[in-house]
């Protein structure tokens, strides 16, 4: 019974901070990736294409807002542009390089650090958490699905998602 009022209240609060995330930025302002990398899409809904690949530490554009979605255009590409969750985006600066040399930390470890999580946080959970199966997760974060086959499942199944 705790774990699932626990799960309930982790759930809401994710709302709630998605929410107050989009809530955040306005028209013009920059902003960065912070996961390690995400795809903007044609719209805001769960079945839009892909129209561009970013990166963590990615500036980008606001060009506009919606409850959970950030329009955006790359600083980079300016003929890039798409819809991306509202939680993988922050206003504080992330630079990539220090000093004209590359940062040393993995991008798994940066985008982790960008969501406030440290070695030792991470050694901490492990040590409260040894049962859980972590290689079963990384095999998992390791599927991906092309984007004419996201079409076709979506086509064949009937599905719509052109709106959040």
């Amino acid at each position: 019974m705790k774990r699932k009022i626990l799960f309930c209240l982790c759930a809401l609060f994710l709302s709630a901070s998605v929410a107050f995330a989009a809530s955040t930025f306005k028209k013009g302002d920059k902003v960065y990736v912070t996961v390690k990398s995400a795809s903007l899409k044609s719209g805001t809904g769960a079945f839009s294409g892909t129209t561009a690949s970013v990166e963590y530490g990615d500036m980008m554009i606001v060009l506009q807002v919606s409850s959970k979605k950030v329009q955006v255009q790359l600083s980079s590409n300016m003929s890039k542009s798409g819809w991306i969750a509202a939680g993988s985006l922050t206003k504080k600066k992330i630079v990539k390089k220090t000093n004209g040399s590359s940062v040393r930390a993995s991008t798994d470890e940066l985008a982790l650090a960008g969501k406030g999580f440290s070695e030792a946080a991470e050694s901490a959970f492990k040590s409260s958490n040894k049962n859980l199966n972590y290689a079963e997760v990384d095999e998992v974060e390791k599927i991906t699905v092309s984007q004419s086959d996201q079409s076709s499942f979506v086509k064949e199944g009937g599905l719509e998602g052109d709106a959040e």
